[in-house]
């Protein structure tokens, strides 16, 4: 085997602390708060990242959202998956494939850029997916992530790097103190749990948050009468004023009371519970109800 033969059969090289800011510097790149840019500098985090993810050995079509200077898509390509990676800034999705032709040569025919806005993605941009590995941008986490899951029907599962705080409230039970809005409208299409912290030192910059993962399984919507976009509206009036009963915040939503009385006695659900004390079948089956009363 020739030199050239073994460079390109080798396995792709991860980016250090070096790797990334000599990138940055030769693309004249400085990470914006404005999108959200902390770059992973840590080859142990990414790796960890793609264990967690529970990818098949088989290799996958990943999704990855914000690919940045290619840290974790070299990982992502390394356990032999496919990679679709959408990057919002044109001069970062520009150079992604000669950074992945320099550091993993012989994987590079396995990615694909798109150069778009995730919010605006679906199937005829990403093709079909079926897992989602991303280290989203923290400040549209929670929008992409319900986005990703309502236009690609083909996402089984996946693992995101989001704020700590978010992570909490996409993983968040009924009754828990951070459960609200995006635990439900998650819950909606996949089963959420937490995966793990993920420390500050590994950006660059570091952020001033701490981060943490969490993994998502597909499983489908309850079953109701009502469109997403129904049982969405009910979650949204029950969280508006979390304190009251369930009966009191969704009087704006259904201000008939007598309807809205016959909504609860048919659904079963206790109307002077919180909101926050019901799960996304409980939603579902009120939104249902409207519908027939």
């Amino acid at each position: 085997m020739t030199s050239s033969d073994s460079s390109t059969s080798a396995g792709p090289r991860l980016l250090g602390p070096a790797d990334v800011r000599s990138l940055a510097a030769t693309l004249g790149v400085r990470p914006t708060k404005q999108r959200g840019q902390n770059f992973v500098i840590d080859p142990n985090t990414v790796r960890r990242i793609v264990r967690a993810a529970a990818l098949d050995e088989a290799g996958e079509t990943v999704l990855e959202v914000g690919p940045g200077l290619g840290s974790l898509t070299l990982a992502l390509l390394a356990g032999g998956h496919r990679v679709t990676a959408v990057e919002i800034d044109p001069l970062l999705a520009s150079a992604l494939p000669s950074t992945i032709a320099s550091y993993a040569p012989g994987q590079a025919d396995r990615l694909t850029v798109v150069e778009a806005d995730a919010m605006d993605v679906g199937p005829a941009e990403i093709g079909a997916p079926s897992a989602c590995v991303a280290n989203l941008p923290y400040n549209v986490a929670v929008p992409v992530l319900l986005h990703l899951l309502e236009v690609s029907g083909s996402l089984r599962h996946g693992l995101v790097m989001v704020q700590s705080e978010v992570a909490d409230r996409l993983a968040a039970g009924p009754g828990s103190r951070t459960y609200g809005v995006p635990s439900a409208k998650a819950a909606w299409y996949a089963e959420v749990r937490r995966a793990g912290p993920i420390g500050r030192n590994v950006f660059w910059p570091a952020p001033n948050v701490d981060s943490g993962l969490v993994a998502f399984e597909r499983r489908e919507p309850p079953s109701t009468s009502a469109s997403r976009e129904e049982v969405f509206a009910v979650i949204e009036a029950a969280f508006s004023q979390r304190r009251k009963t369930i009966r009191s915040a969704l009087a704006r939503w259904l201000p008939d009371r007598d309807r809205l009385d016959e909504v609860f006695r048919r659904t079963g659900v206790d109307a002077r519970l919180r909101g926050e004390m019901l799960g996304i079948t409980e939603f579902a089956a009120l939104a249902g109800a409207a519908r027939t009363v």
